[in-house]
């Protein structure tokens, strides 16, 4: 008996494999909608969901309001949408010099900041 109980104890449980998060950011198109308005499209491959989409939509924004002078950003809306692995986002933000009222406002340097740590590119 104390065979069998050494052999069991040295099969190994197969492990599943994790699944590998390997983005392909496919770009952005800016359009400035009307003022402080802009809209945001963007496309990716290797998303693991919706929040991979809005994330690397909010780099983008975050770029875009210090390229333009400004420190800050708001979410207004963003739509996300999947078809055959092909994820994208259309967002819209507001983008300020000053903090903007409302609760999704972003820090366009340290989202940045953020961005660049995570991979992500920004516009």
């Amino acid at each position: 008996m104390g065979l069998f109980l050494g052999l069991a104890a040295c099969q190994t449980e197969e492990q599943p494999v994790a699944d590998v998060f390997r983005p392909d950011y496919k770009g952005v198109e800016t359009r400035l909608l009307e003022g402080d308005l802009v809209n945001f499209l963007v496309s990716m491959t290797g998303a693991r969901d919706r929040r991979d989409v809005l994330d690397y939509a909010q780099c983008a924004a975050a770029q875009y309001a210090l390229i333009r002078g400004f420190g800050f950003a708001r979410q207004v809306r963003t739509n996300v949408m999947e078809e055959g692995g092909l994820w994208r986002g259309d967002a819209v933000y507001t983008v300020s010099a000053g903090v903007p009222r409302g609760l999704r406002t972003i820090d366009a340097e340290v989202a940045v900041d953020d961005c660049r740590a995570k991979g992500i590119p920004t516009v």
